[in-house]
């Protein structure tokens, strides 16, 4: 993958964006789009438990969710999140229908989605340095 003209100057360069995403190809895929938008990722991890861990610990400026971690729903860490004041999109590939009600306002990005999506809708959360 090559980053596009001006990767890494946009308003995502030098935000900490924890990736959350139990299947390894999709994970890596994102994780190298951040990269060439200039974004400190953290992690990817597949796990709830692991999830949750950085969600309370680590400096984020946003994440990714993926909503089904293996059977275990990452609700809790979107909760983390949450209380921290950490904006994040949700990850699915349910549709919006999948979100639980308390997070029917969170931006969605379905499975399959273009890359682009992901900038835009980051781009519109994390807040600017």
């Amino acid at each position: 993958m090559t980053a596009a003209p001006g990767a890494g100057s946009g308003t995502l360069a030098g935000r900490r964006i924890l990736i959350v995403e139990d299947e390894a190809l999709v994970s890596m895929v994102i994780e190298e789009a951040l990269k060439d938008l200039g974004c400190d990722v953290v992690g990817p991890v597949g796990t709830r438990d692991q999830a949750l861990a950085l969600a309370e610990a680590e400096m984020l400026d946003g994440a990714l969710l993926d909503v089904n971690l293996g059977g275990e729903p990452v609700y809790p860490v979107a909760d983390a999140l949450s209380s921290r004041g950490i904006p994040f999109v949700f990850v699915t590939g349910y549709g919006e229908k999948g979100i639980a009600t308390r997070y029917a306002q969170t931006p969605t990005l379905v499975k399959p989605f273009q890359l682009a999506t992901v900038e835009t809708l980051l781009g519109e959360i994390v807040k600017p340095s």
